[in-house]
């Protein structure tokens, strides 16, 4: 039976010719992300980022958030959060931090107990303060930081520095499209985001690694043609390959999207987001990049060019 092939093994697409329209498109990505961060004033930190209130708890029968929401809302400083977690009578309720230190967080507890009754069972209820979140924020942004050089280090060993940098600078991108989506639609930012941002980092180097590892062996294999042509060529070799695995992987996240309920749905929308704008990057960013770069071809073909 013949294999199907959506995307033909002979394309021909000139990515590099149409390189400025993508780098357009990244620094316009970029540098919309850090206006609408300026303009809003950073990100919408969560509870876990910005410390405060954490309950869960399950009410008898289907939960009536609208009401829930106003209530607790009544009663507390800032903004609450009530939203339906894993089935209809699960609830999970956020408070930002509170005036007055542990005390304040102690009074707003009592008042939030006593808007939603007795005739709730509450499963979990945390408190986080502000030198807990602080380093919740820290550590997040070291994890992130932390993987980059270490991605950077691996393509580095595994190829040249130049083609680290355009990894890096790829990377890069994604992490800060992730962080558009967050500034636009004011979402809120907490470790979800972090492991989101992780994700797709990790999505993002393993498609650069595969066009790059065609680009090495295409300068082995065809050392007559120009540099632009093996970028050509080895981005359509690789096409049909970084075109079903992107759908596939889309495909499952965007299931968990809209059949996942809410909970999951704050999960994978950074994560779908972050998936479309590592196969981005790693078709019109990554490898376009290697040419403002002077790439010493004779230590990968093994002979002077």
């Amino acid at each position: 039976m013949a294999a199907i092939n959506f995307i033909p093994h002979n394309t021909k697409i000139d990515f590099v010719g149409k390189r400025f329209i993508s780098f357009g498109i990244s620094l316009f990505i970029i540098f919309g992300t850090f206006f609408e961060l300026w303009f809003h004033d950073g990100l919408n930190y969560g509870v876990d980022f910005k410390g405060g209130l954490v309950m869960e708890i399950r009410t008898n029968g289907p939960a009536d958030l609208a009401g829930l929401r106003m209530q607790v809302s009544d009663v507390v400083e800032g903004e609450a959060s009530v939203q339906e977690f894993g089935s209809p009578s699960d609830v999970l309720i956020r408070v930002e931090q509170q005036p007055g230190g542990d005390q304040g967080q102690l009074v707003a507890l009592e008042n939030i107990k006593n808007v939603i009754g007795e005739n709730v069972e509450y499963r979990r209820i945390e408190s986080v303060g502000p030198k807990v979140s602080e380093d919740l924020l820290n550590n997040g942004l070291w994890a992130v930081i932390c993987s980059l050089v270490a991605m950077l280090a691996y393509i580095w060993f595994r190829f040249e520095w130049q083609f680290g940098v355009c990894a890096l600078a790829a990377l890069i991108h994604d992490c800060i499209a992730i962080l558009g989506l967050f500034s636009v639609f004011n979402l809120e930012f907490n470790e979800v985001a972090i492991i989101a941002i992780l994700l797709t980092a990790t999505y993002s180097i393993n498609d650069t690694v595969v066009v790059y590892d065609r680009v090495r062996e295409n300068l082995r294999k065809f050392k007559r043609m120009s540099f632009p042509e093996i970028i050509n060529h080895s981005l359509n070799d690789t096409l049909s390959r970084t075109v079903l695995t992107a759908a596939t992987t889309l495909m499952a996240i965007l299931a968990l999207y809209f059949f996942g309920g809410p909970v999951i749905a704050s999960f994978s929308l950074p994560i779908l987001v972050g998936i479309a704008a590592g196969t981005f990057s790693s078709i019109f960013v990554a490898a376009p990049l290697l040419l403002f770069f002077s790439i010493r071809t004779h230590k990968i073909t093994g002979e002077e060019t």
